[in-house]
């Protein structure tokens, strides 16, 4: 349903989010291994999730790297997908069809239809912060090596909730 670019940046910004703070910046190199994502592929993805520093915030120089602040752990997913130009896709076919509709409908739109007001809801009303902390307890997982990827002990709690 979602592009490359779109899964990896919602992988990488909730990494970022359980991972980081101003204080402690990830390297690109931490992020894509932990997603399981190209560091080149990242890197790009990265330049947009980091415009106007809203969402990810990134420093350069030898302590450089990218962190989330509490504020942007408070947004919603659905603008990383806005970030990455791809929140169109909870409002267009899910077959990627151009013309359907509910008089020319692919096969899965009569099924789809029921499903999309639901999930353009949990995508804007699903808080960053929120998955990084299930992140954080090991509840979930970001990468495709395992269950424990991109776990972390955090001392003094969970980052998500600061």
């Amino acid at each position: 349903m979602f592009s490359k670019t779109a899964e990896y940046a919602i992988r990488a910004t909730i990494f970022i989010a359980q991972k980081s703070d101003p204080d402690h910046k990830i390297g690109i190199e931490e992020i894509s291994k932990a997603i399981d994502s190209p560091a080149s592929f990242t890197a790009k993805i990265l330049q947009m999730l980091t415009r106007g520093q809203e969402l990810i915030s990134s420093v350069r120089g030898p302590n450089g790297g990218f962190f989330m602040t509490a504020e942007a752990r408070k947004l919603p997913l659905l603008r990383v997908l806005e970030l990455v130009g791809e929140d169109g896709v909870l409002k267009k076919c899910v077959l990627g069809l151009k013309e359907c509709s509910e008089e020319k409908p692919c096969p899965l739109h009569h099924r789809y239809r029921k499903l999309k007001p639901e999930l353009a809801r949990m995508f804007e009303e699903m808080q960053i912060g929120q998955l990084a902390g299930e992140l954080d307890a090991g509840a979930t997982f970001v990468g495709n090596k395992g269950r424990g990827a991109g776990k972390r002990p955090m001392p003094g709690g969970s980052k998500a909730t600061r």
